[in-house]
């Protein structure tokens, strides 16, 4: 069937499988009303459900793995033309990271002051992240929580990495239920017993800082909260590993031995890397076992872990907007995240938790 309102508007066709699915999709597709008709159909948006249209129809006829779809994008953010920007903020092409990719790719080993630059990036990273925490309830919409990441980081005098970084259109991933990663914000609300994972990147002072967490909504399943906490846990596994002459391959033996004793899968497409003065660098940080990561821990090398932990396979596919991975089976899918400085006798974590970070009960 096709919307009333829309034929009544006037605006581009969007079909829907039949009333049940119309009615569903209701609190979200009516914002398309406003937004096209203020805006014009040059408006930076995405569909919900199975829509086709003029406008947008990468999502028709999409063999969806579970139930979520996706909603209305808005327009990406700005940042004050005063903040300090990488080089993809304006072209969506990190021309530095690709220059790094055809040259030797070397782990570099950031000195006391790269390194207290670093720690105040984290440190951004973290307090947005926590802000983000705090916002997550039933009905709130994973676009208003990209707003208030957005705007702490600009208050902060910094750029929220994610943004327009080969063209991501929003300042962080927000990955709901079997979303995996890169789950790009929209006006789909949240719902109770969902889980949703929301990764928050901060360029200041020319370093990037990178963190992530996996929140409750409302009341979730037992099933869920297991989930989470084995992620949870995972990562505290290998953090506890990291130290000078430490194998990078060996994080992903850690992760996938304390996973596979619960029945869960380590995603394999995705990896931790190194972070700086680039977003994504050497070294690769494989989460499964078995891998064949290449690099020795040493003092001063700065990167993430941030295993992505399956329900169901390990597979995962990705939608037709490019960025959106999901497990291939429909199933739910977890992630945690920190940075890292390898120091003299272990690990600093640079974005370790505060007071005000989100309340896990098995930390209680």
């Amino acid at each position: 069937m096709r919307c009333p309102t829309c034929i009544k508007l006037g605006l581009p066709a969007i079909y829907f499988c039949g009333k049940e699915c119309f009615t569903k999709a209701w609190p979200t597709h009516k914002l398309l009303h406003t937004l096209l008709t203020s805006s014009g159909p040059s408006t930076n948006i995405s569909f919900s459900h199975s829509s086709t249209s003029a406008a947008d129809e990468r999502f028709a006829g999409f063999p969806f793995t579970g139930r979520l779809r996706p909603g209305v994008v808005s327009p990406m953010r700005t940042v004050p033309s005063h903040i300090p920007k990488p080089d993809y903020a304006e072209t969506g092409e990190p021309e530095s990271e690709n220059q790094f990719k055809r040259g030797s790719m070397a782990i570099e080993v950031h000195t006391p002051a790269q390194i207290a630059v670093l720690r105040e990036a984290s440190i951004i990273s973290r307090q947005a992240l926590d802000l983000a925490g705090s916002m997550i309830r039933p009905g709130i919409t994973t676009d208003e929580i990209d707003r208030a990441v957005h705007d702490f980081i600009v208050s902060k005098g910094a750029y929220p990495s994610p943004l327009n970084y080969r063209e991501f259109p929003k300042s962080c991933c927000t990955s709901i239920n079997e979303a995996i990663c890169h789950g790009i914000p929209d006006s789909r609300p949240l719902e109770e017993g969902d889980i949703c994972n929301v990764d928050v990147s901060v360029y200041y002072k020319g370093y990037h800082g990178d963190v992530n967490d996996t929140f409750f909504v409302g009341e979730v399943s037992p099933e869920a909260q297991k989930l989470v906490q084995v992620t949870y846990e995972a990562l505290e596994e290998a953090i506890k590993i990291v130290k000078p002459g430490r194998l990078y391959r060996d994080i992903g033996q850690v992760i996938s031995k304390h996973v596979s004793k619960h029945g869960y899968s380590v995603v394999r497409t995705y990896c931790g890397h190194g972070v700086g003065a680039l977003f994504h660098t050497s070294p690769n940080v494989p989460h499964y076992a078995k891998n064949k990561a290449v690099g020795v821990m040493k003092p001063g090398h700065v990167f993430t872990i941030e295993p992505m932990i399956n329900l169901g396979d390990f597979k995962d596919t990705t939608w037709p907007d490019d960025w959106t991975s999901v497990t291939r089976d429909g199933k739910l899918s977890a992630q945690f995240e920190h940075t890292m400085v390898v120091t003299e006798t272990g690990v600093e974590v640079l974005t370790a938790r505060t007071a005000k970070s989100y309340p896990y009960p098995w930390l209680k």
